[in-house]
């Protein structure tokens, strides 16, 4: 077992880990209440931005802390041979829509992976699919020393 030291991540293994998209697990809280799910993300290296696809039912208790524009965050892990890692994002979530991609945004949809993960216990058509971009205020990453 680990002794727990860990030291951080610089920009180069932060990207690498995040790859060009994967799961993770976003997290947010209202007051005393938390709310944690796993996610797709997909993430454009060149432009660092972070994208997610999230399905809402119709009386999704997910909404509510999604649309409150407090802040999220997103965690990756992986475990490799050398040990465990991880980064977080912190940021509030921006939705992205057709009409408001503007050309950047654009390229960079376009250059990401976002995995479908079917965590819904009903079918993908009976939900509403969004794009969000985590406006990430913060990006941090650590590894197993």
């Amino acid at each position: 077992m680990s002794q727990g030291r860990s030291v951080e991540l610089d920009r180069e293994e932060i990207d690498n880990l995040l790859g060009d998209g994967g799961v993770g697990v976003i997290s947010f809280a209202e007051e005393d209440e938390p709310y944690a799910m796993p996610v797709s993300y997909g993430y454009d290296t060149d432009a660092e931005g972070l994208y997610i696809r999230l399905g809402f039912a119709p009386e999704s208790e997910k909404r509510r802390f999604v649309d409150d524009g407090e802040t999220a965050s997103l965690v990756i892990t992986d475990e490799t041979p050398a040990g465990w890692q991880s980064v977080v994002a912190k940021g509030p979530l921006c939705e992205v829509t057709e009409m408001a991609i503007d050309p950047e945004a654009a390229k960079s949809v376009h250059k990401v992976r976002i995995p479908f993960v079917t965590i819904y216990d009903r079918e993908a058509s009976e939900l509403e699919f969004e794009l969000y971009r985590l406006e990430a205020e913060t990006v941090t990453g650590r590894r197993e020393a």
